[in-house]
């Protein structure tokens, strides 16, 4: 019974130790370090903007990136942040796309929303055609996100006319505007910015199939880059910039694959060997030849054509089964059209690095970010994400802008790089609090 006192007494001293040597756990007071927080800006494309879904609408604007960041910054002297966000009886802006349901051969199925716009009618432009215009927005402004806008466009004066995102947000109507995008985000004094712009001068190439769009020509990108980001800095702001990502990563391309559409349309034929696109051989010759894994079909790809008869000189042929009837350029990205997007994208994001180390600006590489999201996924609070379409949690129904889990995952990167470059503490967001595709 002694020995067992002792015993005892010598574990109650051994845990008031313990108790006593427990190391405490401090978070650091949020500070802005040798930023100034008080008037951010976010200037960029439909990213920065929140446009999620295929669509810009209120709900995805209220959980845009700059918006989760602005929120972090108020606690280490960030100010106010307005958005020009859609009315609530106008909530649902340019429309979106809603997941319904699922067929039984488990592709989704979706449906286009289509009340409580913020569609005010149209305007047609000479030489360009239809311009969607939506309804002003009025006040002040942090947030210039504007869809659809390239790095070529912020000095073109006329854009204010051909683009109705960035026409809701200048005072004339279209087509009477002159004011150029980096006039109009400039016009007022800001303390810091981010900057997202560039993924456009790639990305509207690689989504048309290489079939619609040009890639922006690579000395018009560097000098416009070097001109925004000169500009941006004239009066002493800080700021942080972001890579332009790797088109390929984004379900957008990984989605209708090849070997998927080969296999389907075997199950119903045997005999049929191989699927045949039009594909790039150079400058700008293209040629038939059998689609392989490392072409990549849209996302909206209408599988249902493949088959269909298509007259032509040699009489009627199935689509896209023979060379004589391949899959139109714009369904499909093919590997010369990958290989010259890339080349572009590589060239754009060396200059955006070299410029903003000349600026001493923060950089979010979004390139190797989700590129290494698609290659292995990522934990984020004990929950696993990918780059997958729907199941991956992180892109939305139009599988190339993020849900508002995948805008607070990138919020936090961007945090990450401004407390690094400027030895802040702006705290990093719960991402649990934010969610994924929303199921019916």
């Amino acid at each position: 019974m002694k020995n067992l006192k002792l015993y005892i007494y010598v574990l109650l001293v051994g845990l008031i130790g313990l108790s006593a040597c427990k190391p405490e756990l401090h978070t650091p007071k949020p500070t802005s370090g040798s930023a100034d927080f008080s008037r951010y800006i976010a200037i960029g494309n439909s990213l920065t903007a929140g446009y999620a879904d295929g669509g810009l609408y209120r709900a995805g604007q209220l959980n845009s990136y700059p918006s989760i960041i602005a929120q972090q910054m108020q606690s280490a002297g960030g100010g106010n942040f307005t958005q020009p966000l859609f009315s609530a009886d106008q909530a649902n802006g340019s429309g979106y796309l809603t997941l319904t349901g699922f067929n039984p051969d488990g592709t989704p199925i979706t449906a286009p929303v289509t009340s409580n716009l913020a569609i005010r009618g149209f305007q047609a432009i000479p030489g360009f055609g239809n311009v969607t215009l939506y309804t002003k927005y009025t006040g002040d402004l942090n947030n210039f996100g504007v869809p659809g806008i390239k790095l070529q466009q912020i000095t073109y004066a006329p854009y204010g006319n051909l683009n109705g995102y960035f026409e809701r947000l200048l005072p004339g109507n279209s087509p009477t505007n002159t004011t150029s995008y980096l006039q109009f985000v400039t016009a007022k004094p800001f303390t810091f910015f981010s900057n997202w712009l560039g993924n456009n001068d790639a990305l509207s190439y690689a989504t048309s199939g290489g079939a619609g769009d040009v890639l922006t020509d690579k000395n018009t990108f560097a000098y416009l880059y070097n001109l925004l980001i000169t500009t941006m800095t004239a009066n002493g702001a800080k700021g942080v910039v972001a890579t332009v990502p790797d088109v390929t990563s984004i379900p957008y391309f990984n989605t209708v694959t090849v070997p998927a559409v080969l296999g389907a349309v075997q199950k119903a034929n045997p005999q049929v060997k191989a699927i045949y696109i039009n594909a790039l051989v150079s400058g700008t010759t293209y040629a038939p030849r059998a689609a392989t894994a490392k072409d990549l079909f849209i996302l909206t790809f209408p599988t249902s054509k493949i088959g269909q008869p298509v007259e032509t000189p040699y009489g009627s042929l199935p689509y896209g089964l023979t060379p004589y009837t391949p899959i139109d350029n714009q369904y499909v990205l093919d590997a010369n059209e990958i290989a010259l997007t890339e080349d572009y994208v590589n060239f754009y994001n060396a200059t955006i690095k070299s410029i903003a180390a000349s600026k001493g600006l923060a950089v979010f590489d979004a390139y190797t970010f989700l590129q290494n999201i698609k290659q292995n996924g990522i934990v984020v609070q004990g929950v696993s994400l990918n780059s997958n379409y729907i199941s991956g949690g992180i892109f939305s129904l139009d599988g190339v802008h993020l849900t508002p889990r995948g805008y607070a995952i990138v919020a936090n990167e961007f945090i990450k790089a401004i407390n690094a470059k400027y030895g802040a503490t702006v705290p990093l967001v719960d991402v649990s609090n934010y969610p994924g595709v929303k199921f019916p």
